[in-house]
């Protein structure tokens, strides 16, 4: 059984949604609490980082995340869920995330781009996957995915599992022990997203 993290940041019945296409049971959850109970648990999201991680602590899921990790089940966050992995993030100052990983998250920096790009980055985005993982499996170097952020992941460790372009090259995907993260939405992706669930699923 597959946990959905339920803390009010959107998009999670397309997430229960695009996991049912792929024969994964899901449930929402509510209560930190009940986290340990679940085999594998997805941390979804669409929003902002400071009020997601606000709403985490207030129901000390930021808590029962971290006692979930050390259990070595997997472990997933999809587009903003992916960036409270982070140690912190820019966004609105500074807030301290998950620390799962090491690195923050910062704006796209318009300053960098060659050409003038549009924030935040909408649409079909090529993903160039730097490493093989069982998350990846079954999918080619260099696919594409959908994506809606202003911010992106700086990382600053080996975690890196994908890279994007927008602009410039930017942390898309990580991998690190059980622990996964994606930038795009794999729920939005089709039939590359949906394959990159079954394989979490499969894990």
């Amino acid at each position: 059984m597959i946990g959905i993290i339920d803390y009010k940041a959107g998009n999670i019945q397309s997430v229960i949604n695009a996991f049912a296409k792929v024969g994964a049971s899901c449930k929402l959850v509510s209560q930190a609490n009940e986290l340990k109970n679940y085999d594998k648990v997805v941390l979804p999201g669409v929003g902002a980082f400071a009020e997601a991680m606000d709403r985490l602590k207030d129901a000390n899921m930021h808590t029962a995340i971290h006692e979930f990790i050390l259990t070595g089940k997997p472990f997933l966050g999809i587009c903003l869920g992916m960036q409270l992995l982070f140690e912190q993030s820019d966004e609105f100052g500074v807030t301290n995330g998950l620390g799962l990983i090491k690195g923050k998250v910062v704006k796209f920096d318009k300053a960098k781009f060659s050409s003038p790009l549009k924030i935040p980055h909408v649409g079909w985005n090529t993903i160039n996957f730097t490493k093989k993982t069982p998350i990846n499996q079954g999918l080619k170097e260099l696919e594409y995915l959908y994506f809606v952020h202003s911010f992106h992941a700086i990382c600053q460790d080996d975690a890196v599992l994908g890279e994007s372009e927008y602009g410039y090259k930017f942390v898309s995907a990580v991998a690190k022990d059980n622990i996964y993260g994606f930038q795009p939405h794999p729920e939005k992706s089709h039939n590359v997203g949906l394959k990159i669930l079954e394989n979490f699923k499969e894990l």
